[in-house]
This record gives C-alpha cells, structure tokens and sequence, in this order.
C-alpha cells in the first residue's frame, strides 16, 4: 500500500542545538486522515502548519507526560522545531507550565514567518536557524546550561540529588525551578527522558532495561504509563502511528 504520509527530522547547527534539538516537517497527502500516538518526548514543539483545511496557524506545544491521540487531517502541512526546554526562557522568553499536555496558538506572524513558509522546507530550515541565532542570549546562567547538559547526557538516569551536587543547586531550587518554567518536577521530566532513550533500543528490538529501572516488570510498567502499550506492541508500530519511533528507527 502506497504511504501518503512523509515525515523528515533534521538536526540543528552545532550554533542553536543548546537550544534546538531538531527542525522537522510531515505532509499527510492521503485523503483520509492519519492515526498517530504522541509520546512524551522531553520536547517544546513550534508548529508553522496548515491542518487540513484550515488557516495556517502558529502553535506551541508544552511538555508531555502522557501518550496522546491525533489525528492529522488530509492535506496537513506541518513544519515543527523542536526545542530543547532551555529554549523557554532564553529563545521563546516564556513560561510554558500553563500548556503542560496542552498547545496555544502564537500569532500569525511570530517570527515574521506566514503561510509561505511551507513551501520550502529547505528555506525554513535556515531561517529557523538565523531567527534562533538572533535571539540566543550573550549570557546565559551556567547552572542551568550544565544541569540541562547532565539530564541530557545521562537519559534522564541521575537523581535530582545528583544533580543538584553537580551544579550547585538545592534540590528545592531546582524543583521550584521546573514547576515554575515548565509545569512539572525535574524527576518527572528524568523519567520522561529515560523513557525516551528507551525508545531507541525498542525500536531495535530490544525490549528489556537498558537503564536504570528496578526490573523487568517495573520497566513494562513505565513504558506502558508513558506509551500507553507495552513494549512489545510498541515495537510492532502498527502503521507507523507511533511517531517518534517511527523517526527512530530511521536514524
């Protein structure tokens, strides 16, 4: 059966990717709408889309901590950056804790981009990259640079106590820190992040703890809570509506 929907992620400039982990698009040129999973990815998303029949629209999308269903209408065009949570404060200059799991449109014009836009993903993609460069600041606090550095690196896989010693925050600096800027506790957003780096091994097949998770039945366990399906189901991807996966397994 022929595919009609495409997606592509690229990576950022080595300049913006402390801010932006990547720039991507999909088109669902099928004439009935497509099923897909969202998972909690450890991501605030920009959207410069067309759904369907509607207007272009601009939108941004919080963290997620749970699978959500969607589906894309036909004729959707959609352009996404996805950033990095350091990005709220220093690019976006926002708090998105009050679109935890959820989205607001941004206007129109945000970025001085408009429908046009989605004609080229090529062209988006370089002035994606020169609108980030303009706004990275000349100085950003080291602290959260290097605590954001250490979750990364880790997968999510240190304690908050951990993290705390290793960049001189308080555990309960840190927690008012997150809640504040993103809506959740910064052992909520480890746990989403080692989920996602699970992702990459079940997408190979490898469907046991490949972190620091107690046991097998805890892992099932958390990889359902946060997929909604267990591992061996994800694996299967039927029809690719796992997302996420499906740009794994691409890699």
């Amino acid at each position: 059966m022929e595919n009609h929907f495409t997606l592509k992620f690229l990576k950022p400039e080595p300049e913006i990717s402390a801010f932006v982990e990547s720039i991507g698009m999909f088109h669902n040129q099928g004439a009935e709408a497509k099923e897909v999973v969202v998972l909690p990815d450890g991501r605030i998303d920009l959207f410069f889309w067309k759904p369907g029949i509607e207007d272009f629209q601009v939108t941004l999308i919080g963290l997620e901590t749970a699978p959500e269903q969607r589906f894309i209408p036909p004729g959707t065009n959609a352009f996404v950056v996805s950033f990095r949570p350091l990005a709220a404060e220093y690019i976006l200059k926002t708090s998105v804790a009050d679109i935890l799991n959820s989205a607001k449109n941004l206007i129109n014009d945000f970025w001085n981009f408009d429908k046009d836009i989605l004609d080229d993903f090529d062209a988006f993609y370089n002035r994606v990259t020169e609108s980030v460069k303009a706004l990275i600041p000349t100085s950003v606090d080291n602290r959260k640079t290097k605590l954001f550095d250490l979750i990364y690196t880790s997968n999510g896989d240190l304690t908050v106590s951990a993290l705390a010693d290793q960049t001189g925050w308080s555990s309960r600096q840190m927690s008012r820190y997150f809640n504040q800027q993103f809506g959740l506790s910064p052992k909520a957003y480890c746990n989403i992040l080692r989920f996602r780096a699970s992702l990459g091994h079940i997408a190979q097949g490898k469907l046991y703890p490949q972190y620091n998770f107690t046991d097998q039945a805890y892992f099932i366990k958390e990889i359902k809570r946060f997929a909604g399906v267990v591992p061996k189901e994800l694996s299967k991807n039927k029809n690719d509506r796992f997302l996420l996966l499906s740009v794994l397994k691409g890699e």
